[in-house]
């Protein structure tokens, strides 16, 4: 008995099929992966941007909200001070001890937590009183 081969026998398609699908994976990380980095860089680029865009309108519509409030307090102040000058010409251009004192207790029930100063005998005010 002569020695026969026992073993897989490789055919020369067999061979060539292996070299092409190597020579195509060398390929793929030589060329593929670099191409595939820049495209990601772009479209992180263009993610960034479009945040970017977005957050630039979002700081406009704001300002025009601002702008907005501050016309509206603007009208409030105008409508504000016609209504004093109107109740001053009703007191005949003249403000009465009453009156100042009306419009003091008045804005002393708007607001809580105030400091008032009131004098004594001595002319020096009373630092700190508790209500309770």
């Amino acid at each position: 008995m002569q020695g026969g081969n026992n073993g897989p026998v490789i055919t020369t398609g067999a061979v060539l099929t292996i070299t092409i699908v190597c020579v195509g994976i060398i390929a793929f990380f030589l060329f593929g992966i670099p191409r595939y980095k820049v495209w990601q860089q772009e479209m992180k680029g263009r993610a960034e941007l479009a945040q970017a865009e977005q957050n630039r309108q979002i700081k406009i519509e704001e300002a025009k909200a601002n702008l907005e409030a501050e016309k509206l307090n603007a009208e409030a102040e105008v409508v504000r001070a016609r209504g004093a000058a109107e109740a001053i010409k009703i007191e005949n251009g003249s403000l009465t001890p009453t009156y100042i004192q009306y419009l003091w207790v008045r804005q002393q029930n708007t607001s809580a937590n105030k400091v008032i100063y009131i004098p004594t005998e001595a002319g020096l005010p009373i630092l700190e009183a508790k209500s309770e």
